[in-house]
């Protein structure tokens, strides 16, 4: 069953160059890009139920103190940054980017029943949550990948940008499921966890069926060992990858985490706190509706341009917070920037660096890329909430937006303009019934 759109890797090996007949804007997108990104809608509709519902769950449900949902949550957002590099590494090394994709889709779906099973105990809902963010960081280097070498290089920007798309079409309605399961049932959480893990199986059920199931890496020269975790860290020493990793490590350093900025509109606007939850919903709908555009746009222009004119929208967002404005023209400025911040910069970066790292690296490449920003934008969100809780709100924003500032005229100045590619263009490889 072949589901690649496009042609096929010949048995040889030799790789496929794109076609000089049609233009980079009308060429179709592979199977494997439209697979992965169903695969992750369903997924995110999974995921973003559970985390729409988990502060209610955990302080209303269970009646955990604030301390210790604060070290769940923050045990929900940071493990994922570490485990990135292990999942690309394994990928490249096994060359099975569909396998270890698969096993951190199970994984996060198991641990839906995980939750429903941990009661109110504090370890074992540790342990549910650990592991879940455990499986989305093993998954999403390999699945990057996998787009990356199923495209031709100059298409990259378009295809990560629907695949953007469908993931944060999940992560919308996810949120929306979990409500109204909760309206339906009257607060039964459980329910909540049941259909989670019912939509999560429907993810990896997708990815077995309609992602091929020979990876697009190429097959590894004869006598050449399998990839060594130093051999991924020594893309360190590629110049092109390096300015690329260090530009978005520290553009992650100077911004601020989501829930932060959600938190300063809402003070700013004196918002009642139940419609808060609706303020992400506003970012990602512009997210949504940009994802494709600014993708092609990426392709056309290079994508060194619309990812830092993204960051220029997040300072916009910086600046617009301490603007005079008020009411309903901050709130809808605020999202609609926001989510052109996400649109030009999230599958921006994964298409920026791809091409720069060789095709048996390319996972961990990714990995590596991920983890320094993710990291960064830890430490970011830690930095702020520090100085928010010494010196306030309006402090912790002025030396973010100074922050941002600053390094974006590094970044403008250190990001390559054309980084040559450091692999063969990459194929399409038909899955076998």
């Amino acid at each position: 069953m072949y589901l690649a759109v496009g042609r096929a890797r010949p048995p040889d090996g030799p790789t496929r160059t794109p076609s000089p007949a049609r233009p980079a804007g009308r060429r179709r997108l592979t199977g494997t890009v439209v697979a992965l990104g169903a695969v992750s809608l369903v997924t995110d509709i999974s995921s973003e139920m559970v985390t729409a519902v988990l502060p209610l769950y955990l302080v209303l449900g269970l009646g955990l103190s604030p301390l210790q949902f604060g070290f769940l949550d923050g045990l929900y957002n940071g493990v994922t940054a570490f485990v990135r590099l292990a999942g690309g590494h394994a990928a490249d090394r096994w060359q099975r980017h569909r396998l270890v994709a698969g096993t951190g889709y199970a994984l996060s779906t198991v641990c839906k029943l995980g939750l429903l099973f941990a009661g109110g105990s504090t370890p074992a809902l540790s342990a549910a949550l650990a592991a879940d963010r455990v499986g989305k960081g093993v998954r999403t280097a390999p699945r990057d990948a996998l787009i990356s070498l199923s495209c031709d290089e100059q298409d990259l920007g378009r295809a990560f940008g629907v695949h953007r798309a469908m993931d944060t079409t999940g992560a919308m309605l996810g949120p929306l499921v979990a409500f109204a399961i909760l309206w339906a049932t009257v607060d039964a959480y459980d329910a909540v966890f049941v259909v989670s893990f019912c939509f999560g199986l429907l993810g990896v059920l997708i990815l077995l069926a309609f992602v091929p199931g020979h990876d697009a890496a190429p097959a590894r020269a004869p006598g050449k060992a399998a990839a060594t975790l130093g051999e991924t860290l020594r893309l360190l020493h590629v110049p092109a990858f390096r300015r690329i990793l260090v530009t978005a490590t520290m553009l992650g350093l100077a911004g601020v985490g989501d829930g932060f900025l959600y938190l300063v509109l809402q003070k700013r606007l004196a918002l009642d706190v139940e419609y808060f939850p609706l303020l992400p919903l506003g970012s990602a709908a512009v997210y949504l509706l940009l994802a494709v555009p600014l993708g092609r746009a990426a392709d056309r222009t290079g994508r060194r341009v619309p990812y830092l004119l993204g960051h220029v929208a997040l300072l916009g967002v910086y600046i617009a917070l301490f603007s005079p404005m008020a009411g309903l023209p901050l709130t809808v400025l605020v999202l609609v920037l926001h989510g052109t911040f996400y649109a030009a910069t999230d599958g921006v970066l994964m298409a920026l660096g791809g091409p720069v790292v060789p095709a048996d690296r390319r996972a961990g490449g990714m990995a590596l890329l991920q983890t320094g920003h993710g990291v960064g934008r830890l430490l970011a969100s830690v930095l702020f909430g520090a100085v928010w809780t010494v010196w306030g709100m309006d402090t912790a924003l002025v030396l973010a937006t100074a922050a941002l500032a600053a390094v974006l005229v590094i970044a403008r100045v250190l990001l390559p303009a054309a980084p040559s590619p450091a692999a063969p263009a990459p194929f399409d490889v038909p899955e076998r019934s």
